[in-house]
């Protein structure tokens, strides 16, 4: 009688199968290497899980260090008078944190008209405003605004609108974008 193989028994191109299993050992008859799928397929998988842990990690150091925890406004407690006869706008810091002047911004209206000119803190001979300011408000100075120190600044008649006595003053103070405080008094 004469013995066939199986089709699972056959020789393919140079493979050698295993009858004993039916299964495919890998290893080739004529250079001895062996090319399990399974173990190619594991090591595949590897490399792609590390490719996408190295690439979340490097996702998360640029996010993180590109995110900034946004800064607490200063906190600070302040004054003001309008001198309508000279012109002369005071602000006292009454309390709490020093100011760096050189971040501050002022909005200045009278009657709830904007000046033309708003005073560029700190300054010195700015347009719309007469002489130097007072205190850290010059540029000459000290821009560190401490409690207890005064700052002032004159409008000049050129200004628009002028400050006259009877009218209601607003100065809005802010720091680096944040509102300090919005000052109100009535000229004298």
């Amino acid at each position: 009688m004469i013995d066939r193989p199986h089709s699972s028994d056959s020789t393919r191109s140079g493979q050698e199968v295993s009858t004993e299993s039916g299964y495919n050992s890998g290893k080739s008859a004529r250079s001895g290497f062996h090319t399990d799928a399974r173990a190619i397929s594991r090591l595949v998988g590897i490399v792609a899980l590390l490719g996408v842990t190295v690439a979340l990690a490097t996702m998360v150091a640029v996010g993180a260090s590109t995110w900034s925890l946004d800064s607490s406004p200063p906190t600070a407690a302040f004054s003001m008078t309008a001198d309508g006869e000279s012109s002369t706008i005071t602000i006292d810091h009454d309390g709490g944190e020093t100011i760096d002047v050189s971040e501050a911004e002022l909005i200045v209206d009278i009657d709830g008209d904007e000046l033309a000119a708003q005073p560029p803190v700190p300054f010195v001979g700015a347009d719309g405003f007469d002489g130097t300011p007072d205190g850290p408000f010059n540029a000459e100075g000290d821009t560190e605004w401490e409690p207890g120190e005064r700052a002032a600044f004159t409008i000049a008649e050129t200004n628009d609108p002028a400050l006259e006595s009877g009218e209601t003053v607003a100065v809005t103070l802010s720091v680096d974008g944040y509102r300090l405080a919005t000052l109100k008094d009535e000229a004298t």
